[in-house]
């Protein structure tokens, strides 16, 4: 028997939560200056309940090849990442039109 996806009621392998989860999030990605005048990415407004922070932030970080964390529902990645993370985002399926480049 074929396991039903109790949210939106079809099928598991059908299943469309995933992308409506995407669809309905407005990330910001903006640049602020931390100690010392260093850059630092900032990545907010990522559902935490929805994917999983920590590894999201670990394929910016090797994508971006820079260092960087996951604390209180935002990524910061080291240094000037923002066109890296927009063009990662669009990759990973999240609309053009929810993200917002600062």
């Amino acid at each position: 028997m074929v396991d039903i996806c109790p949210i939106c009621g079809l099928p598991e392998d059908i299943c469309v939560c995933g992308e409506i989860h995407k669809e309905q999030q407005k990330i910001k990605i903006r640049l602020e200056t931390r100690k010392f005048r260093k850059a630092m990415t900032l990545v907010e407004g990522l559902d935490s309940k929805d994917i999983n922070l920590s590894r999201l932030a670990q394929k910016m970080k090797s994508y971006c090849a820079c260092g960087g964390t996951a604390k209180n529902g935002q990524i910061m990645l080291q240094g000037d990442q923002r066109d890296k993370v927009y063009q990662l985002l669009i990759q990973m399926g999240y609309p053009k039109e929810n993200i917002e480049v600062q």
